[in-house]
């Protein structure tokens, strides 16, 4: 069989890799545009598999499609415009804990195909879903889980409407038998799910003894307890197990679970203190409801914010992030990189006077972050050992609230830029 991979990345590279095992003829495309590809003749190949990012075309497959079409056990999916790394990470843990063989894929990081030759029909896959690798999707998981979804990827999805119906695969294609957990806050999330025949079950819920196990949650912020709700029902439906049963039945696992689950890497990551001041890493942070969610984990705290980067909206989010920021009363500073940082220092300047600032690269971002809030400590007399309000602790925040690519290689370029930066402070 010949077949083509169009794209070279990870997932590319994990076709390729998958595919040679099985004696098949492989030509890898890369480097090309949308338009190249659509006058491209394919007529030669038994199987096109993009990569998530292409567009797809009608002959095309992907390795999404390829291991919804081969995967012999059960599928827990994950989508929402953010949340989903927590959540699946969540999921995963529990399962592990309780004693199923887990295997975490998709847009975390993890190939499909790297696994699929390994899977049992026991098994259970999670798999972290972007709207990329929904895109044409034609099956759909036993267990789809629909966080927020707000705008993002539009400078590769067509438009808005593009990014939804792509989202809506993970839910279009289940039966009756099947289940979907839907964030009720959302209305575009509500339009996803109900696409879907499968049993629905809607977070957030307000129950006395959820709120007690998922204050157990080691990571900061009601958005997490909300993604940890999430989780706890996906794998309730699992189990095919009503909810108040499952906590019941799992408490002391549910919570071993929670209080050991640290967050991921540059998700509201907490790095270090130092001199009385607090640092954190939340670099997945590239859209306002992003932003959103990091300051509002700290409700007390004075915050020094560092925020900008490449805008993925065509500048249209910007009044909004310009408003989220001159609202929250706790950023106490703003510091500003990159190219639509220069934007909101326009935006900002008149109304923050001497609360802004602009950097020209991250070093002097986290050196003036530093500086500044080092003021705070020393105004609120926090180096006093008689001392012991913690909400007065200065928060060094770094939440970008925008792409990574005009300064750096990716989000985790920019995290791990940011976190060497913060370890390197005296």
């Amino acid at each position: 069989m010949k077949i083509g991979i169009l794209g070279y990345g990870k997932e590319g590279k994990s076709a390729e890799k998958y595919f040679k095992t099985k004696t098949n003829e492989i030509e890898i495309i890369d480097k090309f545009t949308t338009e190249e590809l659509q006058q491209k003749d394919f007529s030669q190949f038994d199987l096109i598999l993009r990569s998530p990012s292409v567009h797809p075309q009608p002959n095309f497959s992907s390795m999404t499609k390829y291991f919804f079409d081969h995967c012999p056990c059960p599928i827990i999916g994950v989508t929402g415009t953010k949340g989903k790394g927590t959540t699946c990470s969540i999921i995963t843990d529990l399962l592990k804990n309780l004693g199923k063989n887990v295997y975490l894929i998709g847009n975390i990081g993890n190939p499909a195909l790297d696994i699929l030759d390994r899977l049992g029909a026991n098994d259970v896959v999670v798999y972290e879903m972007s709207s990329f690798q929904l895109w044409d999707l034609h099956k759909s998981p036993h267990i789809a889980v629909i966080l927020g979804i707000e705008p993002d990827h539009l400078n590769v999805h067509d438009d808005y409407a593009d990014y939804i119906n792509a989202k809506a695969n993970i839910a279009k294609h289940q039966s009756p038998d099947d289940f979907c957990i839907y964030y009720r806050n959302n209305p575009d999330t509500i339009q996803t799910a109900e696409q879907s025949l499968a049993r629905k079950i809607s977070y957030p819920i307000t129950n006395d003894c959820l709120d007690t196990i998922t204050a157990h949650l080691a990571i900061p912020g009601q958005h997490n307890r909300e993604n940890a709700q999430a989780a706890l029902l996906a794998v309730a439906s699992f189990y095919q197990l009503s909810l108040e049963t499952f906590l019941e039945r799992y408490q002391e696992t549910i919570i071993q679970t929670l209080e050991n689950f640290h967050g991921l890497p540059h998700r509201l990551q907490y790095l270090r203190e130092l001199n009385c001041v607090k640092y954190y890493d939340d670099n997945f942070s590239t859209t306002p409801t992003s932003l959103k969610v990091a300051l509002e984990a700290f409700p007390n705290n004075p915050i020094v914010l560092i925020a900008g980067g490449r805008d993925k909206t065509a500048n249209q989010d910007l009044p909004e992030i310009a408003d989220l920021i001159q609202n929250t009363s706790t950023i106490a500073h703003l510091i500003l990189i990159g190219e639509s940082g220069q934007k909101l220092y326009s935006l900002l300047s008149e109304k923050m006077l001497e609360n802004i600032t602009k950097a020209g690269s991250l070093s002097e971002a986290v050196n003036l972050a530093t500086a500044t809030a080092k003021k705070i400590v020393q105004s609120n007399h926090l180096q006093d050992p008689a001392s012991n309000d913690t909400t007065k602790t200065p928060i060094v925040l770094m939440s970008p609230a925008a792409a990574s690519f005009d300064m750096f290689e990716s989000v985790y370029d920019r995290g791990a830029q940011f976190q060497k930066l913060v370890q390197d402070l005296q």
